[in-house]
């Protein structure tokens, strides 16, 4: 198997250089050449495995020999024993028809760290055998920059500067990161929206000399090691609750489609998935395209569902790519025509073929507060305003013969404020964030400009080895 990108323009990588590079150098994002697939008979032998041998059983068939098998059998159950539930995505039901997926039982409390935790390992693996060093630039519109940090803090062969939109994610979101005081760590408040420190970080690798001169990979889910590990926990619940003889739909919270893909890879790999459901928030570029045919970027609007305040969805390209066809000049011209007008179009039959795999609702701040406090009422749960937007589109989905599981993408003690507006109490924090309000945080505040950034990471690269040497 090797990994081509979006665009065409780049060489063909395994799968060690395609999570190495992150960003393809002709700007598009990593894809298999094919879709690995398994069988129903495979699939029904998954079921009865705990969840690092089930993350093995999944990700070797990405990772074309890069890494040993019983290599990646104790990188998976090193990555997985940082995770506070036995079962370590845990499944509750809500009704009948309705499943909840609890992807927070990790050490920031997110759905980040089911891949991010896998990643960290496979980049020490990779850099250590190699004596290599790399420099991670990454974006956060709130969960993957401490669950990076969490998976990369304290590696000798790692350095991050992690980006995040100042005063747009919550007090807890930015503890997390900004009160790790590793060396290897460095934490960057932009004055913009989450697509602004997103822009910056593509620019870097735009920016070939520098991507180059300093190694720079990525950890967001342009990363295609982070889709491949998001894809186990599809399996994980489609198996708990009856496949493959049983068809399962998910519904996923999301912002930059990156969770939601894996759930469309999982499906090309042979899990029976029925629907893809996605829930959007007032930042709603996934939801009208869907409605649509038409991707248009519009400004961030500030939301008690912060993680999801994003007005560009990056992860979308690949699932393009797959609509057309893997025409990379189609797909590039779509692209280009997005970034110089801020939108573009597809033809009807592609959009038809799209719903054919997903459906998309959105909800207002204010409704959202309505379901979690009418889901703690019926069901006695708190569910953090992401996840109960994943459980309101399943609701306005309909379960049309086909149970529906929700990714409860993080513990609602991370938002105690859009907690407090809806319940009228914030929910207890758990012991991992117990001292969190009162730790000593560590950030730079940067403008949203590209050459600034640039200076203050050769700077501290520069820095480092001065010390380090």
């Amino acid at each position: 198997m090797e990994y081509i990108s979006t665009r065409g323009k780049a060489p063909a990588l395994n799968f060690e250089q395609a999570t190495l590079n992150g960003l393809a150098d002709d700007g598009g994002l990593y894809l298999p050449t094919y879709w690995p697939s398994l069988s129903h008979s495979e699939i029904r032998n998954l079921q009865g495995k705990s969840y690092p041998e089930l993350a093995f059983s999944i990700i070797r068939h990405f990772t074309c020999n890069c890494v040993p098998n019983e290599i990646l059998m104790q990188l998976v159950n090193d990555a997985c024993a940082s995770f506070q539930h036995d079962a370590v995505a845990p499944i509750k039901q809500l009704d009948d028809q309705l499943f909840l997926m609890e992807l927070f039982h990790g050490p920031t409390l997110a759905f980040k760290d089911y891949a991010l935790q896998i990643l960290g390992q496979l980049f020490q693996y990779f850099l250590s055998r190699s004596g290599s060093i790399c420099t991670i630039v990454g974006a956060t519109s709130g969960d993957t920059g401490s669950a990076a940090i969490a998976g990369l803090k304290g590696l000798s062969t790692i350095k991050l500067f992690m980006l995040h939109p100042h005063h747009r994610i919550s007090d807890v979101q930015r503890r997390q990161m900004t009160t790790v005081l590793a060396d290897n760590i460095h934490n960057i408040a932009v004055d913009g929206t989450f697509d602004d420190c997103q822009n910056m970080v593509k620019s870097l690798f735009n920016d070939l000399d520098f991507k180059n001169k300093h190694a720079l990979s990525a950890v967001n889910s342009i990363n295609w090691a982070r889709i491949a590990a998001q894809v186990v926990y599809y399996f994980r619940a489609a198996i708990a609750l009856g496949a493959p003889e049983r068809e399962i739909s998910f519904s996923v919270p999301t912002g930059n489609f990156g969770n939601v893909l894996a759930g469309y890879v999982a499906k090309k790999m042979g899990l029976p998935i029925k629907k893809l459901i996605i829930g959007s928030n007032r930042n709603d570029i996934l939801t009208r395209f869907f409605e649509s045919g038409c991707m248009e970027k519009r400004d961030v609007q500030t939301t008690i569902s912060p993680s999801m305040d994003i007005g560009i969805s990056s992860n979308f390209e690949r699932y393009l790519f797959e609509l057309v066809n893997h025409d990379s000049e189609r797909l590039h011209g779509l692209m280009q025509n997005f970034q110089a007008e801020g939108r573009f179009d597809v033809d009807q039959d592609i959009l038809i073929r799209a719903r054919e795999n997903f459906s998309a609702y959105r909800l207002t701040d204010e409704e959202t507060r309505k379901d979690i406090e009418a889901t703690y009422r019926t069901t006695g749960e708190i569910i953090d305003p992401h996840s109960i937007i994943g459980v309101s589109a399943a609701r306005k989905e309909g379960f049309r013969e086909a149970p529906i599981v929700v990714l409860a993408t993080a513990h609602p003690a991370k938002f105690p404020d859009a907690i407090d507006s809806a319940l009228g109490f914030k929910p207890s924090l758990p012991n991992e964030l117990s001292n969190i309000l009162t730790l000593e945080e560590r950030c730079q505040n940067l403008p949203n400009d590209v050459s600034t950034l640039m200076k203050f990471v050769e700077a501290n690269l520069i820095s480092e080895k001065t010390v380090y040497s």
